[in-house]
């Protein structure tokens, strides 16, 4: 049991699950509600589009309009773990409702998970194991019946899955209570 080892994904790994429209109505919606968010985030954001993003015509990239400055930060945001993990920060604020909805439907099929609240840009990225018998199939039929009055898309409870649970689903975890029956 000690030569279990532990592996991480860079944040921006997270671009292999997402679709191109996907990824960019995300970051346009993130960039849309900047304004809005808390200082943490408007920070973390403004701080890396400085930094990560050049835009023809803007010294200061992150001054630029949320039309001009978006597709510059997809870029960005497939490149860069760190830009990667601002936006699903930001996002998942903006869905704050979801987002506790999405917690404890993973809380209720025992996943473990960190308090929604909690800043998962520090982590070193994603973990690559997956409960197995889940997913998102699965988790998403069990949010519809869990939640049948919310609208949010498939891929927005996907999304927030994936943030909450710091996992991609790479492997499926062997360490489940249950083991598997071929085995």
């Amino acid at each position: 049991m000690n030569d279990k080892k532990v592996s991480f994904l860079p944040f921006n790994a997270l671009n292999e699950f997402m679709r191109p429209d996907y990824r960019q109505a995300v970051v346009h919606s993130v960039l849309q509600a900047l304004p809005g968010l808390p200082e943490n985030h408007q920070a973390a954001l403004n701080r890396l589009t400085k930094k990560l993003v050049q835009i023809p015509g803007f010294r200061n990239s992150a001054a630029a309009p949320v039309s001009v400055r978006s597709k510059h930060v997809i870029r960005a945001f497939e490149k860069n773990p760190d830009m990667a993990a601002a936006v699903l920060s930001a996002w998942s604020e903006t869905r704050a409702e979801l987002r506790q909805q999405v917690f404890d439907l993973l809380k209720s099929r025992d996943w473990e998970l960190l308090p929604p609240e909690a800043d998962r840009t520090k982590l070193p990225g994603f973990l690559t194991t997956w409960p197995v018998g889940e997913d998102f199939s699965i988790l998403n039929d069990s949010f519809s019946a869990s939640y049948p009055e919310h609208s949010a898309s498939t891929d927005d409870v996907s999304l927030m899955v994936v943030w909450l649970s710091g996992r991609l689903p790479y492997d499926q975890d062997e360490t489940a209570d249950e083991p598997d029956a071929g085995e």
